[in-house]
């Protein structure tokens, strides 16, 4: 109930849903890239979406133009690629309440929540499997479930990360909290080399966004759609 009420207490006005369709600056569409995670936990699972937005900022070859913004209480890198104007942003906030800062970016940044995809981890595929989600409920994951009490919507796309649930007697709280272990590292660098390849496709594919996503106020639910090269998971096997 508290983490709610500082959801939708600290949270600027959106941008108005007449403001149909994307963002255009000059001849580019603007999408942003939100890493959810804890800040200062850098090699936690829990924060495994802001490790895949740093590896994204190198990819695009902007590793140092990270700054700090205070009206969005995060990071942010501004940069393109191709015709589409990448805002990345690595929350300065708990993972509880990722989503304040999200919907002050949106806001600042004038972007709509379908044209906000959120990179984050996932009990529910194990380590070695990624996939995007076109919007739904937030599952159990507290920072998405904290950009949607915010953004009062859940049509944000996610690029979901496996990190599996604890085995043996181990919590939840202790396995996300926790680092991986060398070779659990081997495996997440190869997943995440893959899932950058995938999800700049879909930043660019002008398919995969081209209208508002169909609906769904936080309350209602929605069937899940996918988007990869060939379906929903991709695996990566462990090579030793």
């Amino acid at each position: 109930m508290i983490t709610k009420l500082i959801n939708r207490v600290s949270v600027r006005t959106l941008p108005s849903r007449e403001m149909a369709g994307e963002a255009i600056v000059g001849n580019k569409r603007r999408k942003m890239v939100v890493g959810l995670g804890n800040p200062g936990m850098n090699g936690s699972r829990h924060s495994v979406g802001m490790a895949v937005l740093t590896r994204i900022a190198e990819h695009l070859g902007t590793p140092d133009s990270w700054r700090s913004d205070r009206q969005v209480s995060g990071e942010v890198i501004v940069t393109e690629h191709q015709d589409v104007q990448l805002v990345l942003l690595r929350p300065k906030l708990l993972m509880n309440v990722n989503g304040v800062s999200v919907a002050k970016a949106a806001s600042k940044f004038l972007i709509q929540p379908e044209h906000i995809l959120l990179i984050h981890d996932e009990l529910d595929k194990p380590l070695g499997k990624f996939g995007i989600k076109q919007g739904g409920s937030a599952r159990g994951h507290n920072g998405v479930r904290s950009c949607v009490d915010c953004l009062h919507t859940d049509v944000m796309p996610r690029l979901r990360i496996g990190i599996g649930r604890p085995s043996g007697q181990t919590s939840v709280d202790r396995h996300v909290l926790g680092r991986f272990s060398q070779e659990e590292q081997k495996v997440l660098d190869s997943v995440v080399k893959q899932s950058l390849d995938v999800l700049l496709m879909y930043l660019t594919d002008s398919q995969s966004q081209s209208s508002p996503a169909e609906g769904s106020r936080a309350s209602r639910k929605r069937k899940e759609r996918t988007h990869s090269p060939a379906q929903d998971d991709t695996t990566v096997q462990n090579q030793k």
